[in-house]
C-alpha cells in the first residue's frame, strides 16, 4: 500500500529513473542515475535493454514498464535515499502510477514527476517559479501542477511512496537547477535515449 507520509528528510543520494519503449521488435531501454546531494554530481548510471511482454494498455503502463525499471535499479552500486520517476505517482485514475508501483515494490521514497497530466484538474499556475496549483480528481487532491521555470509548462508532481505532497514539491524544486525537469529525471531520460555516458549492464 502506498504510504503518503513523509519518511525522508536527509537525502545524501537521489536517483532518477526513466524508460524508453520503442516501436517494433526492439528492446526497451531502462535507465537509472544517482546523484549526490547537495553537490548534484553524477555517481552512478545503469542501463539495461530487454524486450517487454506486457501489451500497451493506457492506464496500465506500470505493468509494462515497472519490471524493467526494477531490474535496472537492482544493479546500482549506490543506494538512493529518494527516487524521482519520470511518470505519475498517485495522480493516476487508480492512484497507482509508475512512481507508486516502484516505491512500493522497491520500498523507497519516490516522487512522480510527469511532463503531462493524466487525471484531475487544476486552476491557473502563476508564472513565478515555485508557484503551484493543486490537482484534484474526484474530490481528492492527488498532486500539483508546479512551475519549475518561468516561460515553460508546469511539471505534474505527485506522491509516489513515503513522501507527502509538500515534501515532493520541495524536493523537485531543489533538484531543478533552473530547468523545467529535475536533474535526476532529466539525466535518466538522456541515458534511456542513449545520450549519456553509460555504465551498461548486460541483460
Amino acid at each position: 500500500m502506498v504510504c503518503r507520509r513523509r519518511e525522508v528528510d536527509d537525502v545524501r543520494y537521489v536517483a532518477g529513473v526513466d524508460i524508453s519503449v520503442r516501436r517494433g521488435d526492439v528492446p526497451a531501454r531502462a535507465a537509472v542515475v544517482v546523484l549526490s546531494h547537495p553537490e548534484m554530481e553524477l555517481v552512478d548510471v545503469k542501463v539495461i535493454e530487454r524486450h517487454v511482454s506486457f501489451p500497451y494498455i493506457p492506464g496500465l503502463l506500470s505493468f509494462r514498464e515497472a519490471p524493467l525499471i526494477l531490474a535496472v535499479c537492482e544493479e546500482l552500486t549506490v543506494e538512493p535515499d529518494l527516487v524521482l520517476v519520470d511518470g505519475q505517482g498517485i495522480a493516476h485514475p487508480r492512484r497507482m502510477g509508475l512512481a507508486s508501483h516502484l516505491g512500493v515494490l522497491w520500498d523507497r521514497p519516490t516522487i512522480g514527476c510527469a511532463k503531462s497530466r493524466l487525471c484531475g484538474d487544476h486552476g491557473p499556475v502563476p508564472a513565478e517559479p515555485g508557484s503551484h496549483a493543486e490537482i484534484a480528481d474526484r474530490g481528492e487532491v492527488v498532486g500539483a501542477a508546479l512551475r519549475t521555470r518561468r516561460g515553460v509548462k508546469p511539471m505534474y508532481i505527485s506522491i509516489g511512496h513515503k513522501v507527502d505532497l509538500p515534501a515532493a514539491i520541495e524536493w523537485v524544486l531543489r533538484f531543478c537547477r533552473g530547468r523545467r525537469q529535475p536533474e535526476p529525471t532529466r539525466l535518466a531520460h538522456l541515458a534511456a535515449g542513449g545520450h549519456l555516458r553509460l555504465m551498461r549492464c548486460n541483460s
